[in-house]
């Protein structure tokens, strides 16, 4: 077990690509109607689809601290514990980085 790496097991997953093949789909037989809807949603899913794979996994870590009542900080150690409780299957290396990636959104927050 000594020098080996620890690799972060949670992974970010998303449909960005398949709703974008969708809507370019969609927008090459659009009628003039139906196509600023569709140019706006492709514009939204472009946005969504850059945002950080850390991002995504702090915004999941924020949703289930909220869920479990914590409100403190989300990197403290109570944090680490609600995110083991909400999903025993965390190891504590993995909790303990998705309370950094969700401290890392709070600060960004307003008013941090």
């Amino acid at each position: 077990m000594f020098g080996t790496k620890r690799e972060m097991t949670v992974v970010a997953l998303r449909d960005t690509d398949a709703i974008a093949d969708e809507l370019r789909e969609a927008l090459a037989t659009a009628d003039a109607a139906e196509r600023p809807g569709l140019e706006r949603a492709a514009a939204i899913v472009a946005r969504v689809a850059a945002v950080p794979d850390s991002e995504v996994r702090g915004r999941w870590a924020l949703n289930h601290l909220a869920a479990a009542g914590h409100t403190g900080p989300a990197d403290s150690v109570r944090a680490v514990k609600a995110l083991r409780q909400a999903e025993p299957g965390l190891s504590l290396a993995t909790a303990v980085q998705l309370s950094k990636e969700a401290a890392a959104l709070q600060a960004k927050e307003p008013g941090n």
